[in-house]
């Protein structure tokens, strides 16, 4: 069975929540042969995929690229090229989370990102509510921390001496992905996943939509209504453009299958 799905460019694994977890797990119980590194795209990464070459070989590079958004799981429907399912990295840290108790050594998880304290919040919670998870260290980075050499050997040097399993990145995309595939040959840990808000969710920083709102694609109008100035612009923005994006890519498919 295939279990990939090519399209905007970009290669995506067409697995379920579950076998996402799972496979992360085993990646996380093996030997360290460097650092695979997880990507989510939803709408917005593929409108900003579309004029940044250094964005779209992030993602080539990339060892696991699971879909965010029900937009993308429709629109493979339309193309014949039919994802599981969502699989949100917001979901996926913690259903990852639930694999470590089965692990026999604890989960050692770094955490990157998200405002000052934020992270040892969410620390405190991940050790309270999963069994067998071991926070190893927590940093917030300054403000354009990216063009720091100085910094950015700081932070590689603090995650090599917590010795992670696991690091989840959250500085928001594009950064993060372009941040961890830069530096992914120094990066001491076996998995990093590129989870966006994810940190702040967990640290009760930002909220989740209800999950009636999640199951039902709406996920982006509760984000609008907490964030309106922040993210107002981007989400109308996205709405105008992907309409294109998705119509020039199935235009290409037609043309493509009359050759």
């Amino acid at each position: 069975m295939n279990t990939k799905c090519t399209m905007f460019g970009i290669e995506l694994d067409a697995i379920s929540m579950d076998l996402a977890a799972q496979t992360l797990a085993k990646w996380l119980e093996s030997p360290r042969t460097g650092c695979r590194y997880v990507v989510t795209p939803n709408v917005d990464h593929i409108v900003k995929l579309r004029k940044s070459e250094a964005f779209q070989t992030a993602y080539a590079d990339a060892s696991m690229v699971l879909a965010d958004g029900k937009p993308l799981v429709l629109a493979s429907r339309l193309m014949g090229r039919e994802l599981k399912e969502t699989v949100p990295g917001s979901d996926l840290v913690p259903r990852l989370f639930q694999q470590a108790r089965s692990m026999q050594k604890p989960m050692r998880v770094y955490l990157l990102g998200a405002g000052p304290g934020v992270a040892e919040r969410a620390a405190r919670i991940i050790t309270q509510r999963w069994a067998n998870v071991l926070i190893v260290g927590t940093y917030s980075p300054p403000f354009g921390f990216e063009t720091l050499p100085h910094e950015c050997d700081r932070i590689l040097d603090g995650i090599a001496a917590a010795q992670p399993d696991l690091l989840i990145v959250g500085f928001g995309a594009p950064k993060q992905e372009l941040w961890v595939h830069e530096h992914r040959a120094r990066i001491s840990a076996s998995v990093a996943i590129c989870a966006g808000a994810t940190i702040d969710f967990i640290a009760g920083e930002k909220a989740r939509a209800p999950m009636w709102m999640r199951k039902n694609g709406l996920e982006w109008l509760h984000r609008i209504v907490c964030e309106p100035r922040r993210l107002l612009r981007r989400y109308v923005h996205d709405a105008i453009v992907f309409p294109t994006v998705l119509l020039r890519e199935m235009l290409g498919n037609a043309l493509a299958r009359d050759k």
